[in-house]
């Protein structure tokens, strides 16, 4: 599977993005997605997930009621949208492709996407 993230750029604190992660080299959407971020000097974090069905979401607590993750497997994309962004939001954000074991864990999914960069100026 090949991803590529997208969506990502500057806004102000208050301010909404929505990043997209398009998949390609693969006929099956039975993956789960997962997002990271990884601000510099720290390291990757999990942001959220959604299973392949779209039904089974999770979310750090850090971005709960502020980010929504969803997916359309017919176009093989999945988004997140990022509302009431903080400066502590700004980081790379990564998309990722896995089998759903240990969706909440960098080391649960097998395919990344090269990073998309969020900026948020207080």
């Amino acid at each position: 599977v090949q991803l590529q993230a997208s969506g990502g750029g500057a806004v102000q604190a208050g301010g909404s993005l929505r990043l997209s992660c398009a998949a390609s080299g693969r006929t099956s959407t039975r993956y789960h997605m997962g997002w990271f971020r990884q601000a510099p000097g720290k390291d990757r974090e999990f942001v959220a997930t959604i299973n392949w069905t779209g039904h089974r979401k999770d979310y750090a607590d850090s971005v709960k009621g502020r980010f929504a993750v969803s997916r359309d497997n017919a176009k093989r994309t999945g988004y997140l949208q990022m509302n009431s962004l903080k400066p502590e939001d700004t980081a790379v954000y990564y998309c990722a492709a896995g089998s759903g074991f240990r969706p909440m864990a960098v080391g649960g999914y097998d395919y990344w996407g090269q990073g998309t960069q969020v900026t948020v100026s207080s």
